[in-house]
């Protein structure tokens, strides 16, 4: 039996080489417009998607022979994991494959944040020396909050204590070392958040929680849109209590003229978290590899 597999969004090379040399038919669709792809669904056995396809709606409505999807990267907040689960199709993702480079960018906001680094930059392009106006603050001896503790924490706390920080953890169950969401938000000085977004976790950081929050806090968002209330994460910013913000996530993507890029105060990229050529190749291989593993069961 030779398999279709539909490709929605680029991956590595390499991932569909693996598939392809399995014998499998594999269609690249990455550059058909989204809205074709419930037209072309309906003969395919397996999707291969990141984040940009959403499994949902006529998508997974219209594909009937679907028997496996597998999402290259961490989040399955884009598919449809209810109606996946009533058609019997295996959903499989690659939780590790961009955790150091996510976990990096993470410590990379906080320092960046912290020293000023892209205000600097910006300055000196208007032809300013402003530094006068960039006294930062040295991390070390600092308080990491960290809220999740699945593979991107546990590097981004390697990585902190390695900067002489110290990391408290809030995660569901409490013993040990892990402490409760409503201790930890009093006690840390830099917070960054590691959760999946669901229906627990939407909006887990709102205005009480910010309200709870040490004066002038860091907060840094490498999770998914949504977990963070980012317009009570606005307000907590004009009135000064959160002193800084990171954010690497949107609850709309892209976020257009969202009122939080215009504070000086907030620091933004564009969903980068995966975006290095490792965790890319990583991801590609990984799916291809879950994807074969959970076809094979089939023959």
């Amino acid at each position: 039996m030779t398999f279709r597999i539909l490709v929605c969004d680029k991956i590595a090379d390499e991932g569909v080489k693996l598939l392809e040399k399995k014998g499998y038919e594999v269609t690249n669709a990455w550059d058909l417009p989204k809205d074709e792809l419930p037209k072309i669904v309906a003969k395919y056995d397996a999707l291969i998607v990141r984040s940009a396809t959403k499994v949902k709606g006529d998508l997974i409505a219209n594909a009937e022979n679907l028997k496996v999807i597998g999402r290259a990267g961490i989040g399955l907040d884009n598919i449809d994991l209810e109606k996946a689960k009533e058609m019997a199709a295996i959903v499989v993702n690659t939780p590790t494959a961009s955790a150091t480079s996510v976990a990096e960018l993470a410590i990379g906001h906080m320092l960046a944040l912290t020293r000023g680094i892209v205000k600097g930059t910006n300055t000196l392009r208007e032809g300013k020396w402003a530094k006068k106006e960039l006294k930062g603050a040295e991390v070390n001896g600092k308080t990491l909050g960290l809220i999740g503790y699945g593979n991107i924490a546990k590097i981004v706390e390697k990585l902190a204590i390695a900067l002489g920080m110290k990391v408290i953890v809030v995660r569901s169950r409490v013993y040990d070392r892990f402490i409760s969401l409503e201790e930890m938000l009093p006690k840390a000085d830099f917070i960054s958040v590691h959760v999946p977004l669901n229906p627990q976790t939407r909006h887990m950081l709102s205005q009480k929680e910010f309200n709870i929050m040490k004066d002038g806090v860091t907060v840094i968002d490498c999770s998914r849109g949504g977990v963070v209330d980012q317009g009570a994460l606005y307000q907590a910013l004009v009135s000064g209590k959160i002193k800084a913000v990171a954010v690497d996530v949107f609850e709309e993507e892209p976020p257009g003229r969202h009122k939080m890029l215009s504070l000086e105060n907030v620091q933004a990229t564009p969903h980068i978290g995966a975006q290095t050529k490792e965790a890319q190749l990583r991801a590609g291989v990984q799916i291809a590899e879950r994807v074969i593993e959970e076809l094979q069961k089939l023959k």
